[in-house]
């Protein structure tokens, strides 16, 4: 206590108190914001997503899912007979470019179809999901995945977004759903036997920002397999994850990105380790693997985004720049993923939802559609993080 009577050590205490306080409800605001929705219409930090912008974004797949041309086929000629358009090779995923973008587009309507079953769009999605989605074109496209010399053939990044499709088919409560769910099944039994073959004989993961990225991969497969209960497969992707990632330490973040990067290798490896282990297991984990990001306490906003900025597309009419877009919005997710892994009292929360919040901003504001390049996928990753496919519980 000074001559005033001032009791410093009290006081000290005191701001503390209120520090913490101010922490806590930050924390609880950041749950709160984070929360999924599929019911109606889903909240984002920082910006709505509400039905004006899921008509914006099932906008973008309709106007792909049948659009067979421009196209870019990954296709292993066997013979003459093996020389024939799109829609022919796979009758079902010919559009949007190509298959795998194809793919998760069907994905984006048949998520904004659960979460807005009344929109104005909503008669146009199930047309196009009727329409390509048929017994006859899904037995072909397995017939076609298992034919010789396709043994790479989407994988894992396009199988894994199947395996997505198929996932949130059986959790939607529809007559229609439920028939196109049975269709699937053939292509389904394809991709999951492809996928579980490959795992036990990749001996070393692939840890770059595009398509054949193993972490990204794991994650989607692994939530396919425990929302479809299918534990032998659930088992299998957890046991390679940590064959691949838990001992891994200091992920070098500050080379990231790549020019055409889509998605970040340690953010997506970060991501999905937090499916794997254990809330104390993962705190101690991403402690060493992440020790870049900050712990805010005392530091000014701006320090809670100064370690990981968004990324800006220089043409985003070329289709592997246009990458950088795409980028910007599953980092966000990432990292929304990340906090939700994490306690509500763990000090690096802030600054990940600080920068999640950036990189959502930067990543909605670049899905225009102006050009086809990024027109025809970024609102499958725009979808994915609005509605929190990948954290809701």
């Amino acid at each position: 206590m000074n001559a005033h009577g001032f009791d410093f050590p009290r006081a000290r205490a005191t701001r503390q108190l209120r520090l913490r306080s101010a922490t806590s409800m930050r924390h609880f605001l950041t749950v709160l914001l984070l929360m999924p929705s599929i019911s109606g219409a889903a909240t984002e930090a920082g910006s709505s997503f509400d039905l004006k912008t899921a008509e914006r974004f099932a906008k973008l797949a309709l106007a792909c899912v049948g659009k067979e041309y421009p196209n870019k086929i990954s296709h292993v000629l066997n013979n003459d007979t093996d020389v024939a358009p799109p829609r022919k090779l796979t009758p079902a995923f010919y559009g949007c470019y190509d298959w795998h973008s194809s793919v998760h587009g069907h994905w984006l309507l048949v998520r904004m179809l659960r979460t807005f079953p009344d929109a104005s769009f909503a008669g146009a999605a199930r047309d196009a999901l009727r329409k390509n989605l048929t017994a006859e074109n899904l037995k072909q496209e397995a017939a076609y995945l298992r034919g010789e010399g396709r043994g790479s053939f989407e994988r894992p990044y396009g199988l894994a977004w199947l395996l997505q499709l198929c996932a949130e088919l059986r959790e939607w409560n529809d007559p229609q759903a439920r028939e196109w769910s049975a269709n699937l099944k053939p292509l389904e039994d394809a991709a999951t036997e492809r996928l579980k073959t490959w795992l036990p004989k990749l001996s070393h993961p692939v840890r770059i920002g595009e398509h054949d990225q193993t972490a990204f991969g794991l994650g989607l497969m692994l939530d396919y397999a425990r929302s479809t209960k299918n534990e032998s497969f659930a088992r299998l992707v957890v046991d390679s994850a940590k064959k691949f990632f838990l001992s891994d330490k200091d992920c070098p973040l500050n080379y990231e990105p790549s020019g055409e990067d889509f998605l970040s290798p340690c953010l997506a490896e970060a991501d999905v380790m937090r499916r794997v282990l254990a809330r104390d297991e993962f705190r101690k984990w991403v402690r060493d693997f992440l020790p870049q990001i900050p712990t805010i306490t005392r530091q000014s906003e701006a320090a809670a985004t100064d370690w990981l900025r968004p990324v800006v597309s220089p043409d985003p009419s070329d289709p592997k720049l246009a990458h950088l877009d795409g980028l910007n919005l599953s980092r966000a997710w990432m990292l929304e993923g990340i906090v939700s892994a994490l306690a509500l009292e763990d000090s690096r929360r802030d600054a990940l939802a600080a920068a999640a919040d950036e990189h959502r901003r930067a990543g909605l504001a670049a899905v225009t559609g102006a050009h086809y390049e990024g027109g025809h996928w970024l609102g499958s990753f725009a979808v994915y993080l609005t509605t929190h496919r990948g954290i809701e519980k």
